[in-house]
């Protein structure tokens, strides 16, 4: 399947308004590490009843290996509310941002959390090594919570496409500038919302049961 060409591809990248390109590095790249995407979906106002976006998509296929070498499939995930995000264990801040936010979320929801999926894809097939991804999950404890998953550039080229990320090659100091962004599935799968990467905890400790209803 060619996926940077499929109707699923293209209807998720009408899901993201102006996802800006996060510099996760040093001030030397050009697009400010501050920076953080600005998506469909922000802060929920007071009579918030639920994610939503105007065009809910399919979420596309995602099959790939985790760091441990078993092959996970998005699908199997059916039944259960599902965030996927794109992030690289060098980053300085802010896939760790992300993940300690995604953690702190999880904590909120306490027994609940076990009707959520978090799964991370990798941005960085050369930095992201079965060592550095097991240290980057321990010290936010996500060891055992997340999925991370991983390929080589060919294979998980087309999987950035097919989910509207944009990642460059590592700088000389191993920085990778990309598409921050924190997709939520609901148990159907189907993409209804898009998080920028300084979303907070408690709007996705409160979207994840209505996630996981839908």
């Amino acid at each position: 399947m060619n996926f940077s060409t499929t109707g699923v591809a293209r209807a998720l990248g009408a899901l993201i308004v102006a996802v800006s390109i996060a510099a996760c590095g040093g001030a030397s790249t050009s697009t400010s590490h501050s920076q953080t995407a600005r998506v469909a979906v922000q802060a929920p106002p007071p009579s918030y009843q639920g994610p939503t976006l105007a065009n809910p998509a399919p979420a596309p296929p995602l099959v790939l290996d985790n760091y441990l070498g078993r092959r996970v499939d998005l699908s199997r995930y059916r039944g259960r509310a599902v965030l996927v995000t794109f992030i690289y264990t060098h980053c300085p801040d802010v896939c760790p941002l992300i993940v300690a936010s995604l953690h702190n979320a999880l904590d909120r929801l306490g027994p609940t959390a076990r009707n959520v999926a978090v799964v991370g894809v990798s941005t960085d097939p050369r930095g992201d090594t079965p060592t550095a991804i097991r240290v980057f999950l321990s010290e936010r404890g996500m060891l055992g919570r997340m999925q991370y998953l991983v390929g080589s550039r060919s294979t998980l080229v087309p999987v950035w496409r097919a989910w509207g990320i944009d990642a460059s090659h590592p700088t000389a100091t191993d920085e990778v500038a990309h598409t921050a962004v924190v997709y939520g599935i609901t148990a159907s799968g189907r993409i209804v919302t898009a998080y920028p990467s300084n979303f907070t905890p408690a709007q996705v400790a409160h979207d994840v049961p209505l996630l996981a209803a839908q």
